[in-house]
């Protein structure tokens, strides 16, 4: 199974340069860190993106090609809920798989917001829900019913603004050995640089530990946002992801995306 071929020649999230965690729906496109911004009562909002990923170590080469879609709901001004789903197709050392990941169910709540000092904090539990077990097998989700709970800090500056997230999280597997317990911290400023154009950098570091070891992985992106209508934005991104294991692995990803409020 190409599952059990990475975690004998590399122990690593699969998504990990995309994702701050394993099972969580994203951000904002083409951040990973998250913002406290939500839909408003009764908004819908769809996103869909491309992902490319190649991740290298010790003379292998992960390829990594994925579609992930979400759909967010506002149930109130405050309050979003989220269902996310993406298909992925994986190739390594002549193995390759394809299919349809673990789907995550979630919400977002802004609870506290200070519109003299633009501060705002929001929290975000998400829970991912099993695929197959040749799925599981094949790395393309968890096993048994997998969360994560993120903090989000967003603070409007002159230039734009500043967020910062703080997370953890849980993936389970069907071998309960290769659970994961997960911790994330990110920090991304945007710029605002004209009318419909918005630069980010998108800066964190994820731990990830399984089995007694802890594999760190650390990341750094820069994104562009453009938006040609008020509901419409269209996003690009590069993301630079490097492990704290011997030999490190590094991975190259580049993202692309639309998201369609309405």
């Amino acid at each position: 199974m190409l599952r059990s071929f990475l975690k004998s020649s590399r122990p690593m999230m699969l998504f990990a340069a995309l994702t701050a965690f394993s099972v969580s729906c994203p951000a904002m496109q083409p951040l990973i860190t998250d913002d406290t911004g939500t839909q408003g009562a009764g908004g819908h909002q769809f996103e869909a993106s491309y992902n490319w990923d190649r991740t290298r170590w010790s003379g292998e080469t992960e390829r990594v090609d994925s579609v992930p879609l979400t759909y967010t709901y506002g149930l109130t001004d405050t309050i979003d809920i989220f269902a996310g789903i993406d298909y992925a197709r994986i190739r390594v050392s002549g193995d390759r798989t394809s299919g349809f990941g673990s789907t995550a169910l979630g919400l977002k709540w802004r609870f506290f917001e200070n519109e003299a000092s633009g501060t705002s904090l929001a929290i975000k539990p998400e829970v991912a829900f099993p695929v197959s077990s040749r799925r599981e097998a094949d790395g393309l989700g968890v096993g048994k019913v997998s969360g994560n709970l993120t903090l989000v800090f967003s603070q409007e500056v002159p230039f734009g603004s500043v967020h910062v997230n703080a997370g953890v999280g849980r993936d389970r597997f069907r071998h309960s050995e290769e659970n994961a317990t997960n911790k994330h911290l990110s920090l991304a400023p945007v710029w605002n640089i004209a009318e419909q154009w918005a630069l980010a950098l998108d800066v964190g570091v994820d731990w990830s530990r399984s089995g007694g070891d802890t594999v760190r992985s650390k990341f750094g992106e820069i994104g562009v946002v453009y938006s040609p209508t008020e509901n419409i934005d269209l996003a690009v991104g590069y993301i630079r992801t490097e492990d704290n294991e011997h030999p490190k692995a590094k991975t190259d990803s580049i993202t692309g995306g639309i998201t369609w409020r309405f």
